[in-house]
């Protein structure tokens, strides 16, 4: 198999190994654990330190099994390159560590999953500045923008609140004010959503997800879609500007982010996320159909105070998500009535886990102001619309009637 461009995404994942040859004719790429790379030829391995021929240097840097991944996930994104990491945050801080220099600015939205909003907190405070924005509204991240501002980053649909941000004329925007627009695609996966197609310069996966998909394997990857002219951006080292200048973003980025903080990605789980891509169209479907079941029973009973899913006609973005997005997603929130304490609730639960991950086979349900948004504090919840009583559900490939009516029966 040589060409995989006029296969569908699902067949496009399922052989993308076989591109490249494999040892002994297997069909998976296999796990290689050795981190050193040996070569006949000295010189060889100073041209690979060089960037004179592609090669393996150390497994810091890159490894075949997770050079298979970054392939598959380049593929998905319709990208020109990708970098895997060892988290999804770790992919976020790249950004950071790699492209961004005292004095900078960045625009966020102000819709962010937790981790997230704690780490732009944290570069705030080393001399990075940067502005929270509502990025439902294009003219808000515009009137945030500085001469300074170096990066704009937004989630596709908000993690827990589901506020879908204004994709497409943000990227206009800042294809205008040549800007890196770094979309996190983590919400939405390359399945229902590349953001190559709004203007996205970046793009930010959480492999742990949709995309590796079973629980089993903490990973996150960083693409570059081409989008963006590196040779326009101020932060580019002169020893990465020997290569062609589409090149210069991941070349720096993969030296800063992997050579000098370490933020690797190792073999075996490289192979549980690339194993478990394989299914993700098949369960994406099946999750986002019972997603919106759930939801729609949820939101037609007294005792539910709000649901929160773009997949409803009453989601203040639902058009605009419809009009982006091949599904609506596997995530959603609610709020219980005030009378309905939402720990009893979830303690009534029998198939859905209370449990901090997302995008997992099994359907998941946490409490989110009391824990994974619990250290940012009640003022900075309720500027994100976070209520005491919302729960946030990760839903799963279970049957649709068994979920509809876990979900019910715990209302008591």
């Amino acid at each position: 198999m040589t060409d995989t461009s006029n296969y569908g995404f699902t067949t496009t994942i399922l052989h993308s190994d076989r591109q490249k040859p494999i040892e002994h004719g297997a069909l998976h790429k296999p796990i290689h654990t050795s981190v050193a790379f040996g070569y006949k030829d000295a010189r060889e391995l100073a041209a690979v330190f060089q960037g004179k021929q592609p090669g393996y240097r150390y497994g810091r840097q890159g490894n075949p099994t997770v050079s298979a991944l970054e392939d598959k996930i380049t593929l998905m994104e319709d990208g020109q390159g990708s970098i895997c990491f060892a988290t999804g945050m770790a992919a976020i801080a790249a950004i950071v560590q790699s492209l961004l220099r005292e004095g900078d600015h960045v625009v966020s939205s102000a819709f962010l999953f937790g981790n997230t909003n704690s780490l732009w907190q944290t570069v705030a405070g080393q001399g990075v500045d940067v502005s929270f924005v509502d990025a439902t509204d294009v003219a808000l991240v515009e009137a945030a923008l500085t001469p300074s501002t170096r990066v704009v980053f937004v989630e596709t649909i908000a993690n827990p609140r589901t506020q879908v941000a204004d994709l497409k004329r943000i990227g206009a925007l800042c294809a205008a004010r040549g800007i890196v627009y770094v979309v996190d695609n983590t919400m939405t996966s390359p399945y229902l959503f590349r953001p190559k197609s709004v203007g996205a310069s970046l793009v930010v996966n959480a492999l742990t997800k949709s995309i590796g998909g079973h629980g089993n394997a903490l990973g996150g990857s960083l693409t570059d879609t081409g989008l963006f002219d590196w040779s326009t951006y101020p932060n580019i080292f002169d020893n990465y500007k020997r290569a062609p200048a589409r090149q210069w973003g991941l070349a720096q980025l993969r030296a800063k982010a992997l050579r000098d903080f370490g933020g690797s990605l190792g073999p075996e789980a490289a192979h549980h996320l690339s194993v478990g891509a394989e299914t993700m169209a098949l369960r994406l479907d099946r999750e986002c159909a019972n997603a919106t079941a759930v939801a729609q029973m949820l939101e037609a009973d007294p005792r539910v105070a709000a649901v929160h899913y773009p997949g409803l006609p009453s989601h203040p973005q639902h058009a605009l998500a419809g009009e982006l997005f091949r599904a609506f997603g596997s995530l959603f929130s609610f709020e219980l009535r005030a009378d309905v304490d939402c720990f009893d609730y979830l303690n009534r639960l029998r198939l859905a886990i209370p449990a901090s991950n997302l995008g997992d086979t099994r359907t998941l349900v946490i409490p989110v102001a009391h824990t994974i948004f619990f250290e940012m504090g009640a003022e900075r919840r309720a500027s994100m619309g976070i209520a005491e009583s919302l729960i946030r559900v990760s839903v799963g490939i279970e049957d649709t009637a068994d979920l509809v009516q876990d979900f019910r029966q715990a209302l008591g």
